[in-house]
């Protein structure tokens, strides 16, 4: 191919992914990195105050595992229930057209919707106790609401979909003709599964799980409301510094921590995924 005719290919891509990049340059890493920077600077001068303030606070150490608990368990759920759910709709079904909707279909409704519907589901009059009391499980309604529980709850529904459906995109490339080879070559169904199957599908539990654990670390609208008052996390944390409190810098600071604690997770679960299987 002729050098000009190249030269102007490439020309052409550039104009067209030039817009892309003036967008993600203007509205996410001018703002992201003016927030960082602000950080480090009290008064005019260069200060780490702000993160010594915060990182010596126990009320933070309490939000911050918290908040690093409940989205490696809602996680963790999230692949359990998801990889059965995952592997029937692609290799099983026969409606995987229709299944693939059910399983994307409470996306299309708002988290806050979704999280008035636990506070109905959950609460001490709603459907979970009313079942509890009346086959005799307990004597008095229990709570479920305002607490951990609550919010794996709403965790897991809110992110569930994410999961399916990255193991969905990963299975479907998964030949039958690897299982019917390591049939004849005499693994059992299990066998094939454990060492087929999962392994191959190692990419779908990567993608799956960094998209939930970071959903469920910046997640406002479910923690604040299923979560309550008393069982704060980072990101409702942010709205406690920065409008209840006006403390706008520390607010910035516990964004900051968020970023650096998303950038590190999906680091290590990469590297995870790398031993697990190195075609990743």
């Amino acid at each position: 191919m002729d050098d000009s005719l190249k030269e102007k290919k490439t020309r052409i891509y550039l104009l067209f992914i030039l817009p892309g990049i003036l967008f993600i340059v203007f509205f996410m890493l001018i703002p992201l990195f003016s927030v960082i920077i602000k950080t480090f600077f009290m008064e005019g001068k260069f200060s780490l105050d702000s993160y010594f303030k915060m990182f010596s606070s126990t009320y933070f150490h309490q939000v911050f595992f918290r908040s690093i608990k409940l989205s490696v368990i809602s996680t963790v759920i999230c692949g359990i229930l998801g990889f059965p759910t995952a592997y029937y709709i692609s290799k099983y079904s026969k409606n995987k057209g229709m299944l693939m909707a059910f399983a994307v279909f409470p996306m299309f409704t708002s988290p806050v919707i979704r999280s008035f519907s636990w506070m109905v589901i959950l609460g001490k009059k709603g459907i979970v106790n009313d079942l509890l009391v009346s086959t005799g499980l307990v004597a008095r309604p229990v709570s479920l609401l305002y607490n951990e529980f609550s919010m794996v709850v709403g965790f897991i529904q809110l992110f569930l979909p994410l999961m399916i459906l990255s193991l969905i995109g990963v299975m479907d490339n998964i030949s039958d003709d690897l299982n019917l080879a390591a049939g004849n070559l005499g693994a059992t169904r299990l066998g094939a599964f454990r060492h087929v199957v999962l392994p191959l599908s190692v990419p779908g539990l990567v993608t799956g799980s960094v998209l939930v654990l970071t959903g469920c670390l910046t997640a406002y609208a479910t923690p604040q409301l299923l979560g309550g008052t008393d069982t704060r996390l980072l990101s409702t944390m942010i709205y406690q510094q920065a409008m209840s409190l006006g403390d706008w810098n520390q607010a910035s600071v516990i964004a900051v921590v968020m970023i650096v604690i998303t950038v590190c997770v999906s680091s290590v679960i990469n590297a995870v995924s790398r031993k697990l299987n190195p075609t990743v």
